[in-house]
């Protein structure tokens, strides 16, 4: 009794939540739903209730249907809740519609200094006082890689953040493993493997024995559904991004 009387109506903790991003480069929804179908095989549960992001920066100012795409990707397993790059003018229908606007901070480009001529050096250096010793940067904190060593089960999601993921079990059937970097898994990978969660497209999956539902490398992503590559039998798998597709190979040895 005592406990329900001291917890917190709300409390409030940090969670990490890993959405998929959807890019659309069309906004008439009937190319849209005959893609989708092209990629799920009409399958309703294909994306498994993942969250979604939609990013529309290649199509920022035209008029979308908002309420048409929200039940389109739930059709087929995703749920939208927010969307990147939208114009400005869009953003109160998108939240009409109960989806959050997701901000990406852009870098601004480096402006290139002009040349300097002796004259414009010498003066420069006239009134310019010497610099202060400048102490140096602290050392960035390394991130180990977090460390499974029990068999990842259906049903089980696992997310490394900021770093490599390593499993010394098996990866079955209905689980999902996603790392910020790479992932090593030292036993058979069955389930669905995302590595580069965040963008980071030198990310790669390594696995002894390649069984995967899906792979994905910086949210491209490649499903087996009409079978393996054919790889050099009893060698480690290495899967990586080259250019915007997926390539699996063996890893012989030296």
């Amino acid at each position: 009794m005592q406990n329900s009387l001291t917890r917190k109506p709300i409390e409030i903790k940090i969670s990490t939540v890993v959405a998929v991003a959807v890019l659309l480069n069309e906004a008439v929804l009937e190319k849209l739903a005959i893609a989708l179908k092209e990629m799920t095989g009409g399958t309703p549960d294909f994306f498994d209730d993942e969250f979604a992001i939609i990013d529309v920066e290649n199509i920022a100012h035209e008029s979308l249907d908002w309420a048409a795409i929200i039940s389109l990707f739930k059709s087929c397993g995703l749920n939208a809740v927010a969307v990147r790059n939208a114009a400005e003018e869009q953003h109160a229908s998108i939240r009409a519609h109960g989806l959050s606007i997701d901000v990406v901070t852009k870098a601004k480009p480096e402006i290139p200094e002009q040349a300097n001529t002796p004259a414009k050096v010498e003066q420069a250096a006239a009134r310019t006082p010497a610099p202060a010793p400048v102490s140096m940067p602290a050392a960035v904190e390394h991130i180990p890689a977090m460390i499974v060593d029990t068999p990842v089960r259906a049903g089980q999601r696992i997310y490394a953040r900021g770093c490599d993921l390593i499993i010394t079990a098996s990866v079955n059937n209905g689980a999902e493993v996603i790392a910020d970097g790479s992932i090593h898994i030292y036993a058979p990978l069955r389930g669905r493997a995302l590595a580069g969660a965040r963008g980071n497209t030198d990310a790669r999956i390594f696995t002894t024995a390649m069984e995967a539902e899906l792979v994905s490398i910086a949210g491209i992503y490649q499903t087996f559904d009409a079978g393996f590559p054919k790889l050099t039998p009893n060698q480690p798998v290495q899967i990586k991004l080259v250019g915007d597709s997926i390539e699996v190979s063996s890893l012989k040895s030296a």
